[in-house]
């Protein structure tokens, strides 16, 4: 996965992962700040909003916005709105400025890279490899996180052309898959490796990778001998497939007496909030344990 810069000319741009889609979501807010330097970017990005309605006679180009939670300057979690690269391009195409044009071209690059990458992927991956190798991620950890990647992408592409849509009926049925075999769903799992707008996968261990490429080729070879086609043939699939993934690592742990499930992370040092698990609910008559 290549990571994308987080500031343009020094300013911040803040953005979020979509684990389901691997889509990167930036702050429209921010992208307006950086553009206008006006001292009030949301009224800003409301008027045009206005604007832009009336010009096109729709709510293009923003009806592709989402809101999503990030992290405001108080520190505090906020719905802002986000938009993907393709859609800032055409916000920022309505914006007068003079760095109008540098922010284009950078979301051009950005596009084009994204374009090189599909007519070629393996130039995605020899782009993740060099930014995993300058992370200080070992060649071991990289190989395993490229083969879970590999067998991602052929999960993704059966769900695609057997009736499951991008973006939400992905991240349920990625959802069912993690919390099948590792008893956390995907957001718990951030929550306890501390991540916010990260990409769990990056910040997994071995582990961790070698159990959640179990359990999504579990899952693709079920859909594929039952032709899962459909929500509900597919969830199906999906909880059989994290079931297996799930019964191996609980035969691993009994044997080593060590938890699969990990809560670090490959954060700088000073980059690291508070990350831990969470507790295990207490059994019936017996003390909780951790």
């Amino acid at each position: 996965m290549k990571v994308l810069p987080t500031d343009f000319e020094g300013q911040s741009i803040r953005r979020i992962y979509d684990e389901a889609t691997e889509t990167w979501w930036f702050s429209v807010i921010d992208i307006v700040q950086v553009l206008t330097g006006t001292s009030n970017a949301r009224r800003y990005w409301s008027d045009l909003k206005r604007k832009l309605a009336r010009e096109a006679g729709s709510e293009q180009p923003y009806a592709e916005i989402v809101q999503l939670k990030l992290t405001a300057p108080d520190g505090r979690k906020r719905e802002t709105d986000c938009a993907t690269a393709a859609t800032l391009l055409r916000i920022v195409q309505s914006i007068p400025s003079p760095k109008a044009e540098p922010i284009k071209l950078w979301l051009a690059k950005v596009g084009y890279e994204r374009m090189q990458e599909i007519a070629d992927p393996a130039l995605s991956l020899d782009r993740a490899r060099q930014t995993w190798q300058q992370q200080g991620r070992s060649d071991k950890w990289i190989q395993q996180r490229m083969t879970g990647q590999e067998t991602r992408n052929k999960l993704t592409d059966y769900w695609g052309e057997h009736g499951i849509q991008q973006g939400r009926e992905f991240a349920i049925l990625t959802s069912l898959i993690h919390q099948e075999w590792s008893g956390l769903s995907v957001a718990e799992h951030k929550d306890a490796k501390g991540l916010t707008s990260h990409n769990l996968r990056d910040h997994m261990s071995e582990a961790e990778l070698i159990f959640t490429a179990l359990a999504e080729l579990s899952t693709r070879q079920i859909a594929e001998r039952q032709q899962a086609t459909g929500m509900a043939e597919n969830k199906s699939a999906a909880q059989a497939g994290g079931r297996i993934a799930g019964q191996a690592r609980r035969q691993l742990e009994s044997q080593t007496g060590q938890p699969v499930v990990s809560a670090s992370n490959y954060l700088p040092p000073d980059a690291r909030p508070p990350a831990r698990l969470p507790r295990k609910p207490a059994p019936k008559g017996g003390k909780r344990q951790g």
